[in-house]
């Protein structure tokens, strides 16, 4: 009599829990190859708006490492792996901190965001007043200024779309906590915007009334 193994099971990624395919890939790493067509371009459209398009390649090519390297200790009670990639992710960001920095406040100099949805998504979480064109300078210096486990709420929740739950999965933290990050994250950039507005519009008022 012939047995069917879990890798002879998976004959469809398409019709599969990605906890089948991590289940799979125990027997069969091949499989594992399924899981990452399945997340590499949500993974790396959020990390381009977190570190820019060059060291995203590299911090979603090192989650990858990281979540094969570690397959056997994914819970397949879990049929998403979703939340375990955006940890993992998370966790290679964090790596490149000063990175992220440096990538919010070029940014801000020139005004400009790699993904103007996913940008206008967050002003509405954060600061309606302002118009989108200045916000996009002004958000990106926002959020290299405040710190990082409320940066990493933050953007999972208004970039990655993840849940409070998700998130509290993702980065093994209590909802409570992720409820008190969020709220401290939006106070504080909403703070900040409002600082940088203020500014600019009483610069523009000295400018008009030396013109």
């Amino acid at each position: 009599m012939v047995t069917r193994t879990d890798a002879d099971r998976v004959t469809d990624a398409d019709r599969v829990t990605d906890a089948e395919l991590v289940r799979a890939s125990w027997d069969a790493p091949e499989r594992f190859g399924a899981l990452y067509d399945r997340h590499v371009s949500v993974l790396y459209g959020y990390a381009c708006l977190r570190v820019g398009p060059a060291a995203a390649e590299d911090v979603v090519a090192d989650t990858f490492l990281v979540a094969f390297a570690q397959r056997r200790r994914y819970d397949v009670a879990r049929g998403s792996a979703r939340t375990w990639l955006f940890g993992i992710l998370s966790k290679k960001i964090s790596d490149r901190a000063r990175h992220e920095r440096i990538h919010y406040r070029a940014l801000a100099r020139v005004g400009y965001a790699p993904s103007g949805d996913a940008l206008d998504g967050l002003d509405e979480r954060v600061a309606e007043q302002v118009s989108a064109q200045a916000m996009r300078g002004h958000l990106a210096s926002a959020l290299s200024q405040i710190g990082q486990a409320d940066r990493h709420v933050l953007l999972l929740v208004a970039w990655g779309e993840l849940s409070y739950d998700e998130v509290a999965q993702a980065l093994s933290i209590p909802v409570g906590t992720v409820a008190s990050r969020l709220s401290r994250a939006r106070r504080k950039v909403r703070q900040i915007l409002a600082e940088l507005e203020s500014r600019n519009n009483t610069t523009g008022d000295r400018h008009g009334r030396d013109g």
